[in-house]
Formats: C-alpha cells, sequence, structure tokens
C-alpha cells in the first residue's frame, strides 16, 4: 500500500467516540435518514475532513455535492463573519436589504441570463417548489399538467417528491400526491430504456415516446406546463443524457409552448465548469432550480428564470427565511471563487479523473461505465461488462471499503459510484484519493467475479 499523505485511518471507524455520538443520535433524532457509513466529523479544511476519533479522509463528495468551494474557504467565512457582525435576518419577504438585489444581479450575469430574476428559497426542494408554482401561475393555471423523467430526484417536499421516480421508499406511505404529474423514460446512454445501445437513437426513442405516447394517449401537450429534468441524474446514478437529446427536448418546448425547468440543484454552480450543467449541451432553460453548492454550506436556494415567467404575483408565494442575509454573503463570496478559476479546475481535474478510471477499466470487468462532466462523474459498478447487469453489493462493499481507508465516496442509482469533490482539490490529492479507489475496486473485482 502506498503511502498516505492526506488521509490516515489512526483506528478502524467508528471508533470510540464515533460510537458514541451515533448512539447518542439513535436516542434523539428521528432515524428517517439513510447514512452511508458511521462517519461523525468534526472539522474540515479543503478538501479533507477529520473525525472524532482522529481520522482523516480525502473528500469525493463534497457533503453531497454541497462544499464546492472547499471545507472552510477563507474568503466566504470572511463575508461571514462581516455580516453576522452587522445583522443575522430580517425577513426579505416583508422589508429589504441590499445584499438581495445586489447578488441577484450578480447572479445573474453570470449566468449570461438577459432580463432575468431571482427568487430566493431555503433549499432544493423550496426552488423545486417555487418552480412548480411559477410554472403554474404563469399560465394561469390552464397547464396543470407537468412532466418529469424516471430515475428522477427532485426533493423530498410532498410537490417536489411527486416530481422524483428513483426510489418507492421516498413516496410509501405519502399518498395522495400532487396530481398531473406524468413520468417519462430518462434516455440513460448506458442502459437506455428502450434496449438501444446507440446514445442518438435513445435520445430519438425518448422523444418519440413523449410525442407518440404522451402527447397522444395520455395529455394533450397544450394542457403540460413544464418539464422538469436533471440535466445529469444525480441520485440516478450521474448519468449524462445525450447531448442530442437535450437539444431535441428543448426545442419539442419550444414547439408545444411548454417550459423547460433545469433541477440544477446538484449539477449546478459550477460542478460541472459551468454554473448550470445544461449550458454544456448548449441550451437555455426557461427555470432552474439551484441550491446546495450555492452557498458552500449556508442554507440557501434559488430559483432563477426568465423575467417574464417569474412573474406571480404579489402575496402569492414567499417565506420567511429564503435569502437569509449570511447566507447570501456566503453565496457572493462563493460566486466570486467559481468564477475566479474553480469551475476551470472542475473541468481539468474532472477530465483526468476519467481518463485514469477509464484505465482503470482495462484492467477490471466490474466496471461497466465511466461518464461525467467536470466533478461530477458517475462510475457504474457491474457483474461482468457485457451482460451491464447492476452489482450493488459490489458498489456497496467498495464505499464502505474506501471509507475505511480514508475515501469518501457514495453511491447512486443501481450501483454506481458518485465522485464529486470539492472543486478546490489539487492533482496530488485527486491521485492519492484515486490510489484509494483502484485498490479498492481491483480487490473488488476478484471478490466478486
Amino acid at each position: 500500500m502506498a503511502v498516505r499523505r492526506f488521509s490516515k485511518i489512526r483506528v478502524i471507524p467508528p471508533g470510540p467516540n464515533a460510537r458514541r455520538i451515533i448512539e447518542w443520535d439513535e436516542k434523539y433524532l428521528m432515524q428517517s435518514y439513510v447514512r452511508w457509513y458511521p462517519l461523525v466529523i468534526t472539522r474540515g479544511d479543503g478538501v479533507i475532513v477529520e473525525d472524532v476519533d482522529g481520522n482523516r479522509y480525502i473528500d469525493f463528495n463534497s457533503g453531497l455535492a454541497v462544499l464546492n468551494t472547499g471545507h472552510l474557504p477563507k474568503p466566504v467565512v470572511e463575508r461571514i463573519k462581516d455580516q453576522i457582525g452587522r445583522f443575522l435576518h430580517y425577513s426579505l419577504t416583508d422589508f429589504y436589504y441590499e445584499l438581495a438585489p445586489r447578488y441577484a444581479e450578480k447572479l445573474v450575469k453570470a449566468l449570461g441570463w438577459s432580463g432575468g430574476k431571482v427568487f430566493f428559497t431555503n433549499s432544493g426542494a423550496e426552488s423545486i417548489e417555487a418552480a412548480i408554482k411559477v410554472s403554474r401561475g404563469y399560465f394561469k393555471g390552464e397547464r396543470p399538467y407537468l412532466i418529469s423523467f424516471l430515475n428522477s430526484f427532485h426533493g423530498r417536499t410532498m410537490a417536489a417528491l411527486t416530481l422524483s421516480a428513483s426510489k418507492t421508499i421516498h413516496k410509501k406511505y405519502f399518498h395522495p400526491l400532487l396530481p398531473g404529474v406524468i413520468h417519462v423514460p430518462y434516455p440513460n446512454p448506458y442502459r437506455c430504456p428502450f434496449g438501444s445501445r446507440d446514445p442518438d437513437e435513445c435520445a430519438e426513442r425518448t422523444i418519440g415516446y413523449i410525442e407518440d405516447v404522451v402527447f397522444r394517449k395520455i395529455v394533450d401537450p397544450s394542457e403540460v406546463g413544464a418539464f422538469f429534468i436533471e440535466p445529469i441524474q444525480g441520485e440516478g446514478g450521474y448519468v449524462v443524457p445525450p447531448k442530442e437529446f437535450m437539444v431535441m427536448l428543448r426545442r419539442l418546448t419550444e414547439k408545444h409552448g411548454i417550459l423547460l425547468v433545469a433541477d440544477e440543484v446538484q449539477s449546478g454552480m459550477g460542478r460541472t465548469g459551468r454554473l448550470l450543467a445544461i449550458y454544456n449541451f448548449g441550451v437555455k432553460p426557461d427555470l432552474a432550480a439551484l441550491a446546495k453548492g450555492i452557498a458552500s454550506g449556508l442554507p440557501l436556494g434559488a430559483l432563477v428564470g426568465d423575467g417574464d415567467v417569474m412573474s406571480l404575483p404579489k402575496g402569492s408565494h414567499a417565506n420567511t427565511f429564503g435569502g437569509n442575509p449570511v447566507s447570501l454573503a456566503a453565496a457572493e463570496a462563493t460566486l466570486d471563487l467559481l468564477m475566479d478559476g474553480l469551475m476551470e479546475n472542475a473541468r481539468i481535474q474532472g477530465e483526468y479523473i476519467m481518463t485514469r478510471l477509464r484505465e482503470l477499466m482495462d484492467e477490471v470487468d466490474l466496471i461497466g461505465d465511466v461518464r461525467g462532466i467536470g466533478l461530477m462523474i458517475g462510475v457504474e459498478v457491474v457483474k461482468d461488462r457485457e451482460s451491464r447487469e447492476p452489482n450493488p453489493k459490489a458498489a456497496s462493499w467498495i464505499i464502505e471499503q474506501c471509507f475505511k481507508r480514508g475515501l469518501l465516496i457514495i453511491g447512486g442509482g443501481e450501483s454506481a459510484l458518485r465522485i464529486a469533490p470539492p472543486l478546490v482539490i489539487t492533482r496530488d490529492v485527486v491521485d492519492e484519493g484515486l490510489d484509494i479507489l483502484s485498490e479498492v475496486i481491483k480487490e473488488a473485482d476478484r471478490e466478486f467475479r
């Protein structure tokens, strides 16, 4: 085993301090979460996480794709401290403060969204909820139907949950949900729902299904208000659709006067080397839902959209904490960092990671696919490359073993590994993290052959 410079395991996790806190957690918190492994964090620095027993880990998940600027980025921390010394809260829905329009203008201009407007929220689910209301309000209730995609995840509040279609456990016990939501296949190039192994054919058949089945047998397109889509599916396994599909979908929505809503909660804010992942496909949506990486870990979300679409009447939608001044201060500093080289670093390091992982594919049969854009990378773990059959047991084993050796990754879809380190990651840390991952995957290839 190579000498580790950045990761260091002192005691096999979970250590005694971690076990104590986990027991405490189980006693007082509702256990509706599903934790990936017993990590009990005590501090973070850049791309390194330390637990309560002194173990150090390389962070390849960024706190669920939130910490795009890394742990405790100094410019963000300084802006937070400055704002805390001024005021903590004064509800934006009822009063005014300069931070809100200042950051909104910066965000809109950075996105290149001429005439764009912003609504601030507290989370990704709230941003999706806002998009639902804005899309229905835009059509004055005359287009009540919404279309989203299978294997998607849009949040756990009731309307956002209705749009989601990744796991039945998310919806069990909670019906009835929002009426008027239709799910259609997502054009996964690796496992095309129509059986094709050609990405372009998969894209064409997905659009054909929407036109020939959904619009002819289920709902007239004149009653559809919006399509909701993750430009790269997150919980679904970091699935990148064929580039032509996004262009075809945009044409379809324009043809029928339907809004296109991009769920950029996980894929946005620089993770793919662009502020919005959908920009990698040459497409501009009508609305984009943001959260996660927007404020370097502070709770904030946003809905950004064309000014004529963002036109709900006064009093129809608001919240108490959306656009909290401390979160906005963090978001402003975060945006500056993203625009000052971090997105370019995401592109460079992402290409390098995928190159190394594709080289690893030549050595093992356990990896069926390596896909991604920037630092949003999925590794499909399969029983063998020919069958493409998912291998969830091997994927879970890999995730657990990486944790025990000092690397934090999580899964997605049926048996994919999600790789999403902070955008500040350097080549030497990337190499050490990939050394651990490669070592574990090679062992898994022998163990699960």
